[in-house]
């Protein structure tokens, strides 16, 4: 049997029950007990930084008084009407970067409000019951294309089919969730609850979605426009920056992005195969998903290597002390040089950096690990799609989410802006009421009601 110290990659490195642990929920459920003491500790701003630092803009200080109420399904609804993928966010969000980092306790006493877990409370007490919160308002008798089954395509798509309007999903993969189904640690998200969450939300009727479909293979955006009324491009960043150095191309060598979908994926963990020595090259979320997931599998030695000082990480805090609790080392001010080995990788040489002030260069100096597995971990490319503007190596839109091309809105990871999900779900959702001003004529304000109050009016 493969145990962490048989070389090279192999699967079965821990007992099945040491695995089945070592991936339990990172932040388990609070029961109602605990959601109700934890929500005691909200101040209820009026003036509520928490509210400001949420991409979605959530009610935080309301739904929480209406926890420490018991009235937790009301909180839930309230979460919901702003992100309708609010589960998932309280589930993966940094929430020590956004609204727990402004939260008043933390910036008194260095401990915030758990609004993160309070969060998940609220929506996974409307999700346990039966019916969905949401009402279809009457048909308008318009038809959308959203491109892309991930947050913001999901977002996008339940806005407007509230609205009344008709909405056809495209997805290239056979499960849709996007990076909520492949591209996050399986312990933040257990028990199936990505595909639990896009079940319920498709609960609202008038979407449909088709797997195995695509753009720039049989599908265009010019075609999805001139069929359907508009169009929404929620594709995110389907190209992996590859490292450029000399044995970039060894057995061994793979993009952090797949290996963590194929163990999202996997129906046995222990059946993945890891490595002995594993490195991670980035200083991403991304990266340490993947390093903290290959130590969890077994792997004996881990290491994350990002050629910038440790600030400039773009993991949080928390999740770089987290890959620390779990035994990866974090190695900072080193940059790949070349990847070793007969064949597949045995070993990675790095070399150290500095920044003078006049840009990030090598020292020269270098050091080399023990490697049988690398994953590549330094950001993903957007694939350019025909006929719209790029902004960098974007999508260029405007606010409402607008693209070059008449009919033709975009969100997400293909636009610019930060790579989470709670800010996909904003964009999805305010790109829909835009769609929807565009499509009934109506002005964006008249739009903007909360989802409950539109169905109610539509219904009276």
């Amino acid at each position: 049997m493969p145990d962490p110290l048989t070389p090279g990659i192999a699967a079965g490195r821990l007992a099945p029950q040491e695995i089945a642990s070592n991936f339990a929920d990172l932040h388990p459920a609070l029961d109602l007990h605990e959601a109700r003491v934890a929500a005691d500790r909200c101040y209820f701003c009026y003036d509520a930084p928490c509210v400001e630092a949420c991409p979605t803009e959530i009610d935080i200080p309301l739904f929480i008084r209406q926890i420490a109420n018991g009235q937790s399904e009301a909180a839930g609804e309230t979460i919901l009407e702003q992100n309708v993928l609010g589960g998932m966010c309280a589930r993966v969000c940094p929430t020590e970067d956004l609204c727990e980092g402004a939260c008043v306790r933390e910036i008194a006493e260095g401990k915030p409000v758990e609004i993160g877990r309070l969060q998940r409370h609220a929506t996974d007490s409307v999700m346990a019951r039966q019916g969905h919160p949401f009402t279809r308002a009457r048909s308008t008798g318009k038809r959308v294309a959203v491109v892309g089954a991930g947050p913001a395509g999901l977002s996008c798509a339940h806005r407007l089919a509230t609205k009344g309007h008709d909405v056809t999903i495209y997805e290239a993969r056979e499960r849709p969730g996007g990076l909520n189904e492949y591209g996050i640690a399986a312990y933040k998200s257990v028990d199936g609850f990505a595909q639990r969450e896009v079940n319920w939300l498709l609960e609202i009727g008038g979407i449909t979605i088709e797997y195995g479909r695509a753009l720039g293979s049989d599908l265009s955006v010019e075609g999805l426009a001139s069929e359907f009324d508009a169009v929404f491009l929620g594709v995110g960043l389907a190209d992996v920056n590859a490292l450029g150095i000399e044995g970039d191309e060894r057995d061994g060598v793979e993009n952090a992005v797949s290996w963590i979908a194929d163990l999202r994926q996997a129906s046995d963990l222990t059946s993945l195969p890891v490595g002995r020595n594993v490195v991670v090259i980035g200083g991403g979320m991304t990266a340490i998903d993947a390093g903290v997931q290959a130590k969890l599998l077994g792997a004996e030695n881990v290491t994350i290597a990002y050629r910038r000082s440790r600030d400039r990480m773009g993991a949080s805090e928390f999740e770089q002390d987290l890959a620390a609790s779990k035994g990866v080392r974090i190695v900072c001010n080193a940059q790949p040089k070349a990847i070793h080995g007969n064949g597949a990788a045995t070993e990675i040489e790095l070399e150290y950096t500095a920044d003078d002030g006049s840009g990030l260069r090598g020292t020269g100096e270098t050091m080399r690990l023990p490697a049988d597995q690398v994953f590549r971990a330094i950001g993903q490319a957007f694939v350019p799609a025909a006929g719209l503007d790029l902004d960098g190596s974007k999508l260029r839109v405007t606010e409402a989410g607008r693209t070059t091309m008449a009919k033709v809105w975009a969100g997400g990871d293909c636009t610019k802006g930060d790579d989470l999900t709670v800010v996909a779900v904003a964009e999805g959702r305010d790109a829909a009421e835009d769609i929807h001003a565009e499509l009934t004529g109506a002005t964006l304000a008249a739009t903007g009601a909360v989802l409950g109050e539109a169905a109610r009016g539509a219904e009276a």
